[in-house]
């Protein structure tokens, strides 16, 4: 083969490298946006990414430079601020294939706990079997709500919906599950969930608590909402109602594949589990699902059936709404806190909000 023949080769391919960076980067974009990072600086982190791989060092790297920030820093909260900030970078770190992506959740976790430790003094760490997390807000909130992440989410991710939860009086657990976030390097998905957010509610000493579940989470959160009683409201945002593995995109088999342990067959069991057809109608919690219009991927059926399922289910589809509804936040962010907030503490108990 000429030389001329091999840098031609060797072109296209880095061109190819940089166009697939580019869309990874444009399809992550109302996520990453949505979890609060500065959409400008987004841009240039990502924005110039030579392939994939360079996904995880170069969003590590900006995380690190918020932590030189936060040491820099002439105040405690603009220090606590930009450790929050970090938290953010380091997570979404790990949205790409990565071989660090273990310490990077890592530093996530950490940054995330330097933060609260500054800012919310009050807040409090609480780990048990299978699951790890934040407990903020006040100790004489008149609800607790647990929010649950997805398939390759994090406590990190969800800060300004924790925010708007903080903000209507109510305490907050944002959690990593087994396989989820800083757990996710030592163990993996298991499909009773409903358990886990029974130790957690054990651990918060709390009668009873409301649930948010995220993407997969969602799932996770509609079968606890089943089939624990403590369970007193429940949402979901982009969750699904049924998984199809033959549908499914080969990304996210991967990811099931690791999320699960690593093996083909594990993952293939549990997508098998993800279906609510049967759990739906044991919900005795009102229920609100969110789902965005936008939001079509093979293999997923969304929450529709859910909500009709449910006794006391409400569907909320936004017609832009992506994954995770990043790009719609005023469209269902408030309704979802509200339904929430109205739940664990309205006049009626178990009612749903007006």
């Amino acid at each position: 083969m000429s030389t001329s023949r091999i840098a031609a080769d060797a072109g296209f391919a880095a061109e190819s490298a940089a166009e697939s960076a580019a869309a990874f980067a444009a399809a992550q974009w109302t996520r990453a946006t949505g979890a609060g990072v500065d959409p400008h600086e987004y841009r240039r982190v990502a924005g110039g990414l030579a392939s994939v791989a360079d996904w995880g060092p170069s969003f590590v790297r900006t995380g690190h430079g918020y932590l030189r920030r936060a040491q820099d820093a002439g105040s405690s909260r603009t220090a606590g601020e930009y450790l929050l900030m970090a938290a953010r970078w380091f997570h979404l770190a790990t949205l790409a294939p990565y071989a660090e992506a273990h310490r990077a959740a890592a530093e996530a976790d950490h940054a995330l706990g330097r933060a609260l430790t500054v800012l919310e003094p009050g807040a409090r760490r609480v780990s048990g079997e299978g699951f790890t997390g934040w407990l903020r807000g006040p100790s004489d909130a008149p609800g607790t709500v647990i929010v649950v992440p997805g398939l390759d989410s994090a406590k990190e991710e969800f800060l300004d919906l924790v925010s708007a939860l903080l903000a209507r009086g109510l305490a907050v657990f944002a959690m990593d599950g087994p396989g989820q976030g800083v757990l996710a390097a030592t163990t993996t998905f298991t499909p009773d969930y409903e358990r886990v957010v029974g130790r957690v509610i054990d651990a918060l000493g709390v009668e009873r608590a409301g649930l948010v579940g995220l993407s997969l989470g969602g799932y996770f959160a509609a079968r606890a909402a089943a089939l624990e009683p403590r369970v007193a409201a429940v949402a979901t945002v982009s969750g699904p109602f049924r998984l199809d593995w033959a549908e499914l995109p080969p990304p996210v088999h991967d990811l099931m594949a690791r999320r699960t342990g690593g093996a083909g067959a594990a993952a293939r069991e549990f997508v098998r589990q993800v279906d609510l057809a049967a759990l739906a109608p044991r919900i005795a919690a009102p229920l609100l699902v969110v789902d965005g219009g936008q939001d079509v991927i093979p293999g997923v059926t969304n929450g529709e059936p859910l909500a009709r399922l449910a006794p006391h289910g409400r569907y909320l589809s936004v017609p832009h709404g992506d994954h995770l509804l990043g790009n719609a936040r005023p469209d269902w962010l408030p309704h979802l806190s509200d339904h929430i907030t109205y739940a664990l503490t309205g006049p009626f108990s178990g009612a749903t909000a007006p």
